[in-house]
């Protein structure tokens, strides 16, 4: 990168903004690229394990923390954040106790989306997609975006170096987002906004323009603990610390093979991701309704039953999550997650007998499937069923 010579406005920042939003943005700010204070962090949830399998994390150690080095002659980040949560239902009354003083307005989410979310994991025949992925594929639709945001701020200041990402490079996302004034960080290790809760997508962009920096906000969760109490693996082990190899989202979307038996039973019928943390936390009753028609529910993921999911062959699912998060995981940890929730339906006291039945015939079809962890999915889920 070269940083370019010529000079900008004192309200370019103000500028960026009016740009992001135009985008579909809810929010642009501009982080320093020194984040020596969080490679202690990072160095002891790796050396504790808490990433898992996911290798490609260990393996890029703390360059995640130097963003100067990811991209030679950065000497800014502008982070940019995007309300995903599409509208669903009514809002629920607001007697969640939240110590807030929280300029929320009228673009507030009006629906009841963490009632409805609540009764669909309490329904046996349900499948529950993380709200995230009921549309479309945020990398893709993030990405362009701050492209073109790139492009603008090009326009206005003449050649700069810069580069995108979207949860596609070793980046610490939420560090710069906090550092740049996105928000605080939750206890669920998350980003929180008192105006926007924690339902958006993180983005940025590397520049070599030593724009003027926006500044961090204070933490606002108090002696709130709601997200480590309500998580159903106790992944969140302490506050900002979260073992990835408990939590539902890495056990549904980045772990292979089969999920130790001794988590299926708390996965329930979260089928891909798990927004529990976010549900309980008091901030997302300011949640807002994404502005980008991409985030909108496909009509597949509509309220699915697990046996409608279950009935995809592998061309349907690659049909039908085309541009979606879904498609990355594969139509075989697809059908393991399935059958996870299948099996926890069927230890359910509140699953008729005809509806058991349905479950347990449709298992059958793939006992043999030719992927091991799902056989064993499928076997573990026969063996839920204690009814008549």
């Amino acid at each position: 990168m070269q940083t370019s010579s010529k000079n900008w406005p004192a309200d370019i920042v103000e500028q960026l903004n009016n740009w992001g939003q135009a985008l579909g943005f809810s929010q642009i700010g501009v982080a320093d690229v020194d984040l020596s204070h969080a490679q202690p962090g990072l160095t002891a949830w790796l050396e504790a394990g808490f990433h898992g399998s996911m290798h490609y994390m260990a393996k890029h150690g703390l360059m995640r923390a130097k963003p100067q080095e990811l991209v030679a002659g950065t000497v800014r980040v502008i982070t940019a954040r995007m309300n995903y949560l599409p509208s669903l239902g009514t809002r629920p009354p607001d007697d969640l106790g939240v110590d807030s003083n929280s300029n929320s307005n009228s673009n507030s989410n009006s629906s009841d989306w963490r009632s409805i979310a609540w009764a669909t994991m309490d329904d046996p025949n349900s499948a529950y997609v993380s709200r995230y992925a009921l549309g479309r594929d945020y990398h893709k639709v993030m990405r362009a975006r701050l492209e073109r945001l790139a492009e603008q701020l090009q326009q206005h200041v003449g050649p700069l170096g810069y580069r995108v990402f979207t949860d596609s490079a070793p980046v610490l996302e939420a560090e710069l987002a906090t550092n740049s004034g996105q928000g605080w960080r939750g206890k669920h290790s998350l980003v929180l906004n008192r105006d926007a809760g924690s339902m958006f997508f993180l983005g940025e962009i590397f520049v070599d323009l030593p724009l003027p920096l926006t500044q961090p906000i204070s933490d606002h969760c108090g002696q709130c603990t709601a997200c480590i109490d309500v998580c159903p693996t106790q992944a969140i082990v302490a506050p900002y610390k979260l073992d990835a190899r408990r939590c539902i989202s890495y056990l549904t979307i980045e772990h292979e093979g089969a999920v130790d038996p001794a988590l299926r039973p708390a996965m329930g019928n979260r089928i891909y991701g798990c927004d529990d943390c976010q549900l309980i936390c008091p901030w997302n009753k300011y949640a807002q309704v994404a502005t980008v028609p991409d985030f909108a529910v496909r009509q597949t993921l509509d309220a699915p039953t697990l046996l409608q999911l279950w009935a995809w062959d592998e061309a349907g699912f690659l049909r039908l999550t085309q541009g979606s998060a879904i498609r990355r995981i594969g139509h075989a940890r697809w059908l393991r997650n399935l059958a996870t929730a299948m099996g926890n339906a069927l230890a359910s006291t509140d699953l008729d007998t005809h509806s058991a039945k349905a479950l347990q015939a449709a298992l059958r079809q793939r006992s043999n499937h030719s992927d091991k962890a799902v056989q064993e999915h499928v076997a573990w889920a026969l063996q839920q069923y204690h009814g008549a």
